[in-house]
């Protein structure tokens, strides 16, 4: 079962001081970049991800997320959408229990990603029209039980136009969404500080029975991102 790292930032996973490791920049390195090397190097989440074979820090974040609203059951039906490079494919795949033949989840991406014992994987671009019908084919012409989507746009450093950029992927996913989920299901989606904007958040409320903004511990303090949470899919609007 994946579950968080021990210790506070700049300890091991055994809870013992580390030494924080300082990168000097180099010739054509941007300072951002070595920044993010920088924090990568002594980020906890990162380290533990690698010694228990997790394809990215991300799965703590969905595994804290799960662990607190329960939303992974054996048998569902997961859709990861921008799943590459895996680590939500790889918490779902283990909390529905695939590898046991209970569940499925079916990691839709625009590039290939290293297989995932047990999972589906699509390369497909979400808003492609056919996409719905790839994805349910997948599922074996079934509908899922929830839909996830730590997808991002790539920041340009212009705060409006990152917002609009990830809140159009944030749209597209809720588009796709509300085409492939059984009723009850759920969608989390990553937007970012400040929420999900009004009218999304009115839309989200008409097609689900509860909506909360929820930001794990592992997602880092500095960062702006956190994610949506909407439970109890009503089903197609009429």
């Amino acid at each position: 079962m994946v579950r968080p790292p021990k210790g506070r930032s700049g300890e091991g996973s055994g809870g013992t001081r580390r030494l924080a490791v300082r990168v000097r920049t180099a010739k054509g390195r941007k300072i951002a970049s070595t920044r993010w090397l920088q924090r990568q190097l002594n980020d906890p989440y990162v380290e533990e991800a690698k010694r228990r074979g997790l394809r990215s820090r991300a799965a703590f974040k969905l595994s804290e997320i799960d662990d607190k609203y329960h939303l992974l059951r054996p048998g569902m039906s997961v859709v990861d959408l921008g799943a590459a490079p895996g680590g939500w494919s790889q918490v779902a795949a283990e909390r529905v229990q695939v590898t046991a033949g209970k569940g499925r989840v079916v990691a839709v991406d625009l590039i290939e990603m290293e297989p995932i014992s047990g999972v589906t994987q699509l390369t497909l671009d979400m808003t492609d029209p056919e996409a719905a019908d790839r994805i349910k084919e997948a599922l074996g012409g079934k509908p899922a039980d929830i839909v996830l989507s730590d997808m991002h746009a790539p920041a340009m450093g212009h705060k409006q136009t990152d917002h609009i950029r990830i809140m159009g992927l944030v749209e597209a996913a809720l588009d796709l969404a509300e085409d492939i989920l059984a009723p009850g299901g759920a969608f989390l989606c990553k937007v970012l500080q400040g929420g999900a904007s009004k009218e999304l958040v009115a839309r989200l409320n008409r097609s689900f029975a509860k909506v909360r903004h929820v930001k794990p511990k592992a997602s880092r303090a500095e960062s702006a991102e956190m994610y949506a949470l909407a439970t109890g899919f009503r089903g197609a609007q009429q």
